[in-house]
């Protein structure tokens, strides 16, 4: 049809020179080149209906799963890809909003100024409750350690800056006491969880900072736990890895909610009392206040970040 489309176009030129050779009347030309054109519309439109059957034809060949498939396979791939981005978006930006407000007017109190906190060397805490360490000036030839590869957060060493504070308990280390205790949470659906005096692995237990209080005793037990995203929470005792997530939504917990410490066959009932953030040089958190008897939970914030150290101050009841 294309050949004889432009055959046609070449009829029309040939068609407008004999006209200007003879001396033709303009109206003559006029009437033999729309009836021209109208032949040129007309093979046209029969080309552009062949293309559509020719179209057609070919789709129709293609079985019905496969052009389904081609339809909702895109949408598919596409709508998920949005549910990704949102489910990591959507967790944090909701923290932002509905939580971080809230820790900013409870913010913990630094004992020395935030400028001067990583030059505390080491920080020990005796019985006394009072700090011991100095403050030293930076030597010349210290330089900033720089990280090129991704820390692993499940294991504790690596949550503070720098090296670990070290804390002095002032007793005598027995081995007859005992080096595990469990942690409920009622407000969380968190039972029954493992918690060990010491170490820094995450994966299989929360971790009480060796050197802080025991449960019961004046002083706070500072327990740490791992966060996830909000939606991988999952703190059930038949989950494997219970302990990835299991403190991820400690930040949502409100004034009065309970928590239930068993040491040594002792059940010890805690009240929430205060949150807080404090930025991850500050290992102030595991300051001991001996004319009281709290706990402290610490994670990483926001849930599924490690930007910031939330932490939950509880107060002994009974």
């Amino acid at each position: 049809m294309s050949t004889k489309k432009s055959a046609l176009q070449q009829e029309l030129v040939t068609l407008y020179r004999k006209a200007l050779l003879r001396g033709v009347a303009l109206e003559e030309i006029e009437e033999k080149i729309q009836k021209q054109l109208d032949r040129i519309s007309v093979i046209d439109k029969v080309e552009a209906d062949f293309e559509k059957k020719r179209e057609r034809r070919v789709i129709n060949r293609v079985p019905k799963i496969v052009r389904l498939g081609a339809f909702v396979v895109p949408v598919a791939l596409l709508s998920f890809g949005i549910y990704l981005v949102g489910s990591a978006v959507f967790p944090i930006m909701a923290y932002y909003v509905q939580t971080s407000p809230a820790l900013q007017t409870s913010s913990l109190l630094a004992p020395i100024p935030r400028s001067e906190v990583m030059d505390v060397t080491p920080l020990v805490i005796d019985t006394s409750g009072s700090v011991a360490g100095t403050i030293s000036s930076s030597d010349e030839d210290d330089v900033p350690i720089i990280i090129d590869e991704e820390l692993d957060y499940t294991n504790l060493s690596n949550w503070f800056t720098g090296s670990l504070p070290e804390l002095a308990t002032g007793q005598v280390q027995r081995p007859d006491i005992v080096k595990e205790f469990t942690l409920d949470i009622p407000s969380l659906d968190i039972y029954n969880a493992k918690v060990k005096i010491g170490g820094t692995d995450l994966n299989n237990s929360l971790i009480s900072y060796e050197g802080t209080a025991l449960p019961g005793n004046p002083g706070a037990p500072v327990i740490f736990g791992h966060s996830v995203l909000r939606q991988f929470y999952n703190p059930s005792e038949k989950n494997p890895r219970r302990y990835n997530s299991i403190f991820s939504t400690i930040m949502t917990m409100k004034n009065g909610d309970e928590i239930i410490v068993t040491y040594d066959g002792v059940k010890y009932r805690y009240i929430v009392q205060e949150k807080a953030e404090v930025q991850p040089e500050d290992v102030y958190i595991l300051t001991q206040q001996y004319d009281a008897r709290q706990l402290k939970l610490v994670t990483c914030t926001p849930e599924g970040t490690y930007l910031r150290r939330g932490v939950v101050t509880a107060q002994l009841v009974q």
